[in-house]
């Protein structure tokens, strides 16, 4: 047979049991016509098996012109009018909602004589190249970025690059079991994960998916793990506090509701241990916790779990790992799932307080997937849009109107630097995006000062708004102080003869210091803090032997505690700190304190 006698066209094929009246085969071929145009072959092929409906695939075929038979066949989209493709649908759309003794009941069949074909279709994709978690897709010309795909093995993955040739697709699952020519089909869902209220108390996946053992999870929501930050008209300002229950963040460095505050530090500095402190804080306050790990041990996130679980906070947490063990896919989507969860709170106006641990790792995995794609790299080997990659999400934390429920989310983003180097490209990045960060000093943790908050560094660009008047009373100028007595420090290293005001000066400062050491899992209240503050800015500890200090501070708040409660209860519930309620707390911190001088 020559080449000359065969012809490759767009071509369509009517698969049914009985073959369709002229009236209805012109029908669809005016169908065919008005989407693909003029030229378009349709032949009718019997299927004993298609009953009441019928099957519409369209693709391109090589034929003999002489014989007029097909060669080769190629397909591109389905149309299917089965009752077999009503009920697949019905279950896929239904079959997360779990409910014990469900049934789906099958909607009425329409008449195939009166049936308007959909110009929407089941595109047919076949798979190029797969590995690494990553699997180029040509066919699927009209799947957009974001989309959920399904392979021919049940694996689900996401469209992340698009190419006029072909898509580049992240997977969630084994890639194993995906092979070259494997078919895939569109969705024409972008990517979601189950949000509600039995996600409280539960450790899920990067998918929403239950890996605590204990059981499924019920869905009550689905929601799009992206979806676009607030407006300006939204939003409203920042100005109630998020305590972190940590004196020497509350003080200085005040967080509010709606406010995203980095945390960054080198490794092994106390990061995660003041993001957990500030989870254990909110109980009893009605905020919803979501603590998000990245690319950490399976062990850790056990043990954080574990230690929230014996503390009482985890019945208002919710932890989504993405471990260190798991494909740089979930990592990549681990925070987004995290966000949607936490904006199903918010927008029913509750407050929620959402910790990335860590934003390093995420951009590290989104690095792998982009060279996989074969994105051009630029600085530090990230891709280009590295940065869009944080701004969309800690973008999406906000303290909503009242009109918008008045509800917040309260980011507390984690990076972790090399040798204490802040201006490394991704820590850069995450402080221009973010409204202050805490900066622990490696120098600092290792002389025993926990938490180390490097004093200089470390800002809240929303400041006195987020603090109550009684903190921002008692507070005073020790920020100022501090910063002071750093100075001198500085300066004392090459003097050994000093004048009593500068060594005043610097025990003073030491025994600033000292009060802002606080053990892990120790939170303080408002009025404690408010004790503390009030009996540092007074000099009450000038006198008091720096290695005393702790011991002091503990029973003065026990003292206070015991003769002073109904003033303490006064100061937590209204958060404000009149002068006859501050002189009356000064002057029992005073005799507390005095006595305690006498017996060292």
């Amino acid at each position: 047979m020559s080449t000359d006698s065969k012809n490759t066209r767009l071509a369509a094929r009517l698969i049914s049991d009985v073959r369709p009246q002229p009236a209805q085969e012109e029908k669809l071929l005016a169908f065919l016509s008005k989407k693909y145009g003029d030229d378009v072959r349709m032949d009718w092929v019997e299927d004993k098996s298609v009953t009441n409906g019928f099957r519409l695939e369209v693709g391109t075929a090589l034929y003999d012109e002489k014989s007029g038979e097909v060669l080769d066949w190629k397909l591109s989209e389905v149309y299917d009018w089965t009752p077999e493709a009503h009920l697949a649908e019905l279950k896929e759309r239904f079959a997360s909602l779990k409910v014990a003794g469900s049934r789906i009941i099958p909607l009425l069949q329409e008449a195939v004589n009166d049936w308007t074909p959909s110009s929407m279709a089941t595109e047919i994709g076949t798979v190029l190249t797969v590995g690494d978690g990553i699997a180029t897709v040509k066919g699927l010309e009209h799947a957009c970025y974001g989309e959920i795909l399904i392979f021919s093995e049940g694996i689900r993955g996401m469209v992340q690059e698009l190419q006029p040739d072909y898509l580049g697709c992240i997977l969630f699952g084994d890639d194993s079991l995906i092979s070259e020519g494997s078919v895939v089909k569109r969705t024409g869902r972008t990517a979601g994960v189950s949000v509600g209220d039995a996600l409280l108390g539960r450790v899920v996946d990067a998918l929403g998916n239950p890996i605590d053992g204990k059981g499924d999870i019920a869905e009550q929501e689905y929601r799009p793990i992206e979806n676009p930050a607030p407006g300006i008209l939204e939003r409203q300002p920042v100005d109630t506090p998020m305590e972190t229950g940590l004196l020497a963040i509350d003080s200085m460095f005040p967080i509010g509701r709606g406010q995203r505050e980095l945390i960054i530090g080198d490794r092994q500095t106390g990061k995660t241990a003041i993001a957990l402190d500030t989870i254990l804080n909110q109980k009893g306050k009605g905020v919803i916790c979501i603590y998000v790990a990245i690319g950490q041990k399976a062990s850790s996130v056990a043990q954080l779990v574990e230690n929230l679980r014996k503390r009482g906070a985890l019945d208002y947490t919710i932890i989504v790992a993405a471990n260190a063990s798991d494909s740089a896919p979930y990592q990549y989507i681990a925070p987004y799932s995290g966000c949607a969860m936490g904006e199903y709170f918010m927008h029913k106006g509750k407050d929620v307080l959402i910790v990335y641990d860590d934003l390093s790792k995420h951009a590290i995995a989104y690095r792998a997937l982009s060279l996989l794609l074969e994105r051009s790299p630029g600085r530090e080997a990230y891709p280009g849009d590295v940065f869009y990659l944080h701004s969309r999400l800690l973008e999406r934390s906000a303290h909503m109107s009242d009109e918008c429920g008045g509800g917040s989310m309260t980011a507390l983003p984690i990076v972790e630097t090399q040798a204490g180097d802040v201006s490394a490209y991704i820590p850069t990045n995450i402080i221009s995006i973010t409204d202050g960060q805490i900066f622990l000093e490696s120098n600092l943790f290792f002389a025993g000062q926990r938490p180390a908050v490097n004093v200089g560094l470390s800002v809240s660009r929303v400041g006195g708004d987020a603090q109550t008047k009684a903190m921002k009373k008692a507070t005073g100028a020790i920020r100022l102080d501090l910063a002071q007595y750093r100075e001198m420090e500085v300066f004392t290293q090459f003097s050994s003869d000093l004048d009593d005001t500068t060594k005043r000066q610097l025990v003073y400062g030491q025994g600033l210091m000292a009060l802002l050491k606080q053990p892990q899992y120790h939170p303080y209240s408002q009025h404690e803090q408010v004790v503390i503050l009030l009996a540092a800015m007074a000099h009450l500890f000038q006198d008091v032997p720096v290695k005393k200090i702790g011991e002091v501070k503990n029973g003065l708040l026990a003292y206070i505690e015991e003769n002073c409660g109904e003033l303490c209860r006064q100061i937590d519930k209204t958060g404000l700190l009149p002068d006859d309620v501050k002189n009356e707390l000064l002057d029992c911190a005073a005799s507390y304190i005095e006595d305690i001088k006498q017996t060292m």
